[in-house]
């Protein structure tokens, strides 16, 4: 009679790399890769008594985010404090209910709706980079990217374009969240360290939605936001704390991961010039063939540094992962960033390569392999609308402006997400 191998337990990181890593005061992410090194694609370390387990085998990130996403659920939100109820830190039947109504505004026939907004959008930062080329402007690439990518949510959300004191206000979205890692573990003190950028933010979003149910409408008609504001109409649980928390949780999603990804991709192309070159040859202006390889620009950009570089779950319940036993309550972090950069998965994987995207059989085939974005019921919702926007703002922006950078960030900064641990200073030539 054939017998089934018993599970095994996870194998783990001996406790000295732990202690030594802790020493070195090194960044979570080189003691992610240090697990994966040694013991592979299902790793274990212990931070505290119980020990958490590391995922980047692709096989096993479909296992936990796609084929079984209830055993593997979210537990909580490290920006709850910013985003409270939003989609993105919702649970259970409250997180469908919240999916489901949004889930149609940014596929197929709802993303032609913001269309024309995310074109003003692009148009609108042209014009800005065609005036500092002319004057010979110092500009910051982050910052704009920063503001393109927050008039392009703000249109789609309240149908107006983004107006220099709502901009101001809204500089505390990305001041909470840099502020987020580093904030005290207890909640009335991580509450009064921002304080007052979140009454900035509170204080935004209490005037859109009350402009909104007033009936006012932007030039190019209702917003996401006039959405929001009619399912409170039928669905009791939308009151104004969730309209608002909904409303941050979209301005912080919109605007932050696309902004990072752009200004990735400009330092990206400044160490690879050829590549700039390479997509704007691969056809004409508004061509197939060139919004094809302007889209690999994006997609290989968010390969090295996704939008998610770590998705956090908590097993419900006991499991068998890889072979190895889960028990219930352990803490999986799935890991997109190190699985982008595993040299078994991807060929040359540190290198700058939009060619993957577009040349046949170069790209892994398992769905575990590129996730950006994540996979699974949980997957950003703004996947479409985010590639939508940096493919459109890029179509504007590099034949014309190539950016030269008097400095650039030496490194990254892992927080909510991998952005720049600097500015990017520029004239554009």
């Amino acid at each position: 009679m054939a017998t089934t191998a018993r599970p095994g337990s996870v194998p783990e990181l001996e406790p000295e790399v732990v202690e030594q890593w802790q020493k070195d005061g090194g960044e979570l992410v080189d003691l992610f890769a240090r697990a994966r090194e040694q013991l592979g694609g299902v790793a274990a370390f212990r931070l505290g008594p119980r020990p958490t387990v590391l995922v980047t085998d692709p096989q096993a990130v479909q296992h936990v985010l796609a084929l079984h996403p209830g055993r593997y659920v979210k537990r909580s939100h490290r920006a709850r404090l910013l985003i409270g109820d939003g989609v993105l830190a919702a649970t259970g039947e409250a997180w469908q209910r919240q999916r489901k109504l949004l889930q149609a505004q940014f596929t197929g026939r709802g993303m032609r709706r913001y269309e024309q907004r995310i074109g003003e959008a692009a148009r609108s930062a042209a014009v800005r980079w065609d005036a500092y080329a002319r004057t010979g402007q110092v500009l910051d690439v982050g910052d704009e990217m920063r503001r393109f990518a927050l008039d392009t949510i703000w249109r789609s959300l309240t149908g107006h374009p983004l107006d220099p004191d709502t901009e101001r206000e809204l500089a505390a979205l990305p001041a909470v969240v840099a502020a987020l890692p580093s904030l005290p573990t207890d909640a009335v003190a991580a509450q009064g360290a921002v304080a007052a950028d979140l009454a900035r933010i509170d204080a935004v979003a209490s005037r859109a939605i009350a402009a909104a149910r007033d009936g006012e409408a932007g030039p190019d008609g209702p917003g996401l936001l006039h959405v929001l504001i009619e399912a409170a109409g039928r669905l009791p649980e939308y009151t104004d704390r969730l309209i608002r928390d909904e409303l941050v949780t979209l301005l912080v999603a919109g605007h932050e991961t696309t902004a990072t990804t752009l200004t990735w991709l400009h330092l990206l192309l400044d160490r690879n010039p050829q590549a700039r070159e390479q997509a704007l040859a691969a056809g004409a202006e508004g061509s197939p063939e060139r919004r094809q390889a302007v889209q690999a620009l994006v997609h290989e950009t968010l390969r090295l540094y996704p939008s998610a570089w770590v998705l956090p779950r908590c097993a419900t319940e006991d499991d068998v992962l890889a072979g190895y036993e889960i028990e219930a309550g352990t803490d999986v972090l799935v890991c997109p960033y190190l699985t982008h950069r595993d040299p078994d998965i991807w060929e040359d994987p540190e290198r700058f390569d939009p060619g993957r995207f577009t040349s046949p059989g170069r790209r892994p085939g398992h769905p575990g392999s590129y996730l950006p974005f994540g996979i699974g019921p949980r997957a950003c919702l703004g996947l479409q609308f985010a590639l939508r926007e940096s493919t459109v703002l890029l179509e504007h922006l590099l034949p014309a402006h190539v950016p030269h950078f008097r400095s650039t960030p030496t490194g990254a900064s892992y927080g909510l997400t991998v952005r720049p641990d600097g500015p990017a200073p520029a004239t554009l030539r």
